[in-house]
């Protein structure tokens, strides 16, 4: 698919695909004769990764070594599986807090609404 096509279905824009694509986390599978992007459906499994991270936080950096941990494991190399496996479970307990940060800010954000409904109400 091009770039077009991957954007919509991410639903993430070309700009951010193309920076992406120049820092090195989501190189495109390929390119036509005339030098546009080709992505296969794998691309979109791996730009998806990144999208569900960039909500938490996580770096650059750190979403770049979450997806070497994955091709890794992809790889399925016995010696580096336990070493790999372990990196991931890090990834598992440090997304795990970032998420439930969230969901306080979440609920706090909710009581801030509240309150200002409750004001407005008073307010004739």
């Amino acid at each position: 698919m091009h770039i077009g096509e991957l954007a919509e279905r991410a639903e993430m824009s070309l700009r951010t695909i193309r920076h992406y694509d120049e820092v090195g986390l989501l190189v495109p599978s390929g390119r036509t004769s005339g030098g546009f992007r080709v992505y296969t459906e794998q691309d979109l499994e791996r730009l998806l990764v990144i999208r569900r991270m960039k909500p938490l936080g996580f770096t650059l950096d750190e979403m770049a070594e979450l997806l070497r941990v994955v091709d890794g494991l992809a790889a399925q190399d016995p010696d580096d599986a336990p070493a790999l496996a372990a990196r991931l479970d890090e990834f598992l307990v440090d997304a795990r807090a970032r998420h439930a940060k969230l969901v306080e800010r979440a609920g706090m954000a909710e009581e801030f609404i509240g309150t200002l409904g409750a004001l407005r109400a008073s307010v004739p």
